[in-house]
C-alpha cells in the first residue's frame, strides 16, 4: 500500500464552488475567505474557481500566496474582512447548496462479527446480532475525529452505515450489516459529501461540538485532494 493510498481522498468540485460563489456575489457578496488553505479545499484552485465566478477579492493567511495570486490577476489581500459566508461558500450544512468536499475512504478489509463481540480498543461497542465489520482508511490523525466513534455514519453504496468502536489513529471500523458488490475490499465509502453522507457533516459538527468550517479545514489538509469539474 502506498502513503497516499492509506489516506482519505478529498474530492473537491469545481463546479459546486462555482455555483455557490456565484449565488454569493448574486447576494451581494465580494470578498471570500480562503484562509487556512481554503480551509482544507486548496486556496490556489478555490481562488482560480471563485474568482472565475464572480468573487472580488480573496482573503488568505500568506503573503507569498497573496502575491501568487496577484501574479495571476486575482485580488488577494491578507489583512481584509470577508463578506461572503463561508458556510454558503463551501456547501456546508445548512447552506442550501451542494458541498464543495466530498471526503472518502476506502475499504481495507473484512471481518465476521459475531453477537456479543467487541471492536477497537477499549470495547466501546459490542455487537448485538452476528454481522460483518470493515476496516476502513481514515482515521482521527486525517481528522476523523475520535468523538465520531459510535455517533457518525457513513455511505456505502446507496446505504448508510455506522462507525463502530473507537476511531484508531490511521483507521476507523464500519459495520456493513451485509456484503455486497460496494462492500468488498478496496471499495469506496463516503464519510460526507455526496450520495447518502452529503449532509453527513452535520452529525459530525453535533457530535465534536466543532464548526463544519474546523472540521472541513482538518480533513482536507489531511487527505489526498482531487479536483473535478
Amino acid at each position: 500500500m502506498t502513503a497516499s493510498g492509506s489516506l482519505p481522498r478529498a474530492i473537491i468540485s469545481r463546479g459546486a464552488l462555482g455555483a455557490a460563489a456565484r449565488a454569493a456575489v448574486a447576494a451581494g457578496g465580494e470578498i471570500a475567505d480562503l484562509r487556512a488553505d481554503a480551509f482544507g479545499h486548496g486556496v490556489l484552485e478555490s481562488a482560480r474557481v471563485v474568482h472565475a465566478a464572480g468573487v472580488s477579492r480573496v482573503v488568505v493567511d500568506d503573503r507569498s500566496v497573496a502575491a501568487s495570486l496577484q501574479a495571476e490577476g486575482i485580488d488577494a489581500l491578507t489583512d481584509a474582512d470577508a463578506d461572503i459566508d463561508s458556510i454558503l461558500l463551501y456547501g456546508l450544512p445548512g447552506s442550501g447548496q451542494t458541498p464543495a468536499m466530498t471526503l472518502t475512504g476506502r475499504i481495507l478489509s473484512l471481518k465476521p462479527l459475531r453477537a456479543g463481540e467487541a471492536v477497537s480498543y477499549g470495547y466501546t461497542h459490542r455487537a448485538e446480532h452476528d454481522t460483518t465489520v470493515a476496516l476502513v482508511t481514515g482515521g482521527y490523525a486525517q481528522g476523523i475525529v475520535r468523538a465520531l466513534g459510535n455517533h457518525a455514519q457513513v455511505g456505502a453504496g446507496s446505504r448508510l452505515r455506522p462507525v463502530v468502536g473507537r476511531v484508531a489513529m490511521d483507521v476507523c471500523v464500519v459495520d456493513l450489516q451485509t456484503v455486497d458488490a460496494d462492500t468488498e475490499p478496496g471499495s469506496e465509502i463516503v464519510y460526507f459529501g455526496a450520495g447518502p453522507a452529503a449532509d453527513e457533516l452535520a452529525t459530525w459538527t453535533r457530535a465534536t461540538g466543532m464548526r463544519a468550517t474546523e472540521l472541513v479545514a482538518t480533513a482536507g489538509s489531511k487527505a489526498v485532494r482531487e479536483w473535478t469539474n
